[in-house]
């Protein structure tokens, strides 16, 4: 670690504390050649994967618009702001376990589809009808009976 005083790169660590939140790590240091101390932080910092779009771009993944689906497909809809917090952090856990450097919205789609599945119907459809692009009744009623399926079957139409 560099000396913000004079620019040396010899200093030695005098003390290290956890923060209470216990994502930090703070560290007093000594330059070993002007003796001045001066105090540095570490936190943890995940890369989470490169988003591709379907016209090929790439982007940064966005959690700001990742709540914009959830709330626009929930509008009105008696689900706890906790479970919506909850269903955005199990994505992004997914995605942070995947370890892949990109993915494609349409993977990131398909897994606020699952979430909204449990969380409520209703905006479950909301968000099917515009990540499907529904052209008419009859795919509302298609997803409609795919809703009262028993689970099993849901799970195997997948594979």
């Amino acid at each position: 670690m560099k000396c913000p005083f004079c620019n040396a790169d010899d200093t030695s660590v005098i003390d290290s504390r956890v923060s209470e939140e216990g994502d930090k790590i703070r560290r007093r240091r000594r330059c070993l050649t002007c003796d001045k101390r001066f105090t540095t932080y570490e936190t943890v910092e995940l890369r989470l994967p490169q988003v591709v779009k379907q016209d090929g771009n790439r982007a940064e993944f966005d959690r700001k618009k990742l709540l914009t689906s959830f709330v626009r497909a929930l509008h009105k809809r008696p689900v706890p702001t906790a479970d919506v917090d909850g269903a955005m952090d199990r994505i992004v856990q997914k995605l942070l376990n995947l370890g892949e450097r990109e993915i494609p919205t349409r993977r990131i789609g398909e897994m606020v589809m699952e979430e909204l599945f449990k969380l409520d119907k209703v905006a479950y459809i909301r968000f099917a009808s515009v990540y499907r692009s529904f052209q008419d009744a009859d795919d509302f009623h298609n997803a409609i009976k795919e809703l009262q399926k028993p689970q099993k079957k849901r799970e195997e139409k997948k594979s």
